[in-house]
């Protein structure tokens, strides 16, 4: 088996080696530390299951998902990530992913997730299963978060966070510029005036980092 590990730091990359190391005998892993390496190992190797860190330098996780989607429409992802199953989760499930754990998630659950995908299905902690339930029963009608794009979404949690638009932009890679353009789309789509208004629903909608 061939597992392709993207995340930002080393040393949750060698966890996860030695964790599914010690699950299944003989597994060849991949590490990728950003986007473009991630891309480039899956666009030059074969790979059996990818696990994903949302929290990437440069372009998010979740496009990234995305882009390794409309490439390889059959190949597994987990996503495991820092970010709360609540936050993030049917982003990117909708995003195309096979699964999601928090990275506060069981040793086995990891095992237990590869398994699964690899079967086919898809694997999700029996809190989000619930959630996803409700998802299904609700009326249609959406919180205004909801309807952020994904980079937009990202960046409201930072801002609720108390981080500055110079801050948000070293952090991920993008121009001040950008940032404050996603900021005021964010304020439009949402219907707010402020940065206070954002973060006051932030606040309250508990999606503050």
């Amino acid at each position: 088996m061939r597992i392709l590990i993207t995340d930002d730091h080393a040393v949750v990359r060698q966890g996860l080696k030695r964790i599914l190391g010690d699950e299944f005998d003989g597994t060849v892993f991949g590490e990728a530390g950003n986007c473009q390496e991630a891309l480039d190992l899956i666009e030059h190797q074969k790979w059996d299951v990818v696990i994903l860190d949302l929290g990437l330098p440069g372009r998010s996780g979740l496009e990234l998902l995305k882009d390794i989607r409309a490439q390889h429409r059959e190949l597994p992802i987990i996503v495991f990530s820092m970010y709360p199953e609540e936050q993030f989760a049917i982003r990117a499930l909708r995003a195309g992913a096979s699964g999601y754990l928090t990275k506060e998630s069981a040793p086995e659950q990891m095992a237990a997730g590869v398994r699964k995908v690899l079967s086919g299905g898809r694997y999700v902690s029996p809190l989000l299963a619930e959630k996803l339930a409700a998802e299904l029963g609700r009326d249609g009608s959406r919180e205004p978060h909801e309807m952020l794009s994904d980079r937009e979404f990202e960046i409201l949690r930072m801002i609720a966070a108390g981080k500055t638009i110079s801050v948000i932009a070293q952090e991920l890679s993008l121009s001040i510029k950008t940032v404050s353009t996603y900021r005021t789309r964010t304020l439009e789509k949402m219907q707010l005036k402020t940065t206070a208004d954002l973060i006051r629903y932030a606040v309250e909608h508990g999606l503050g980092r």
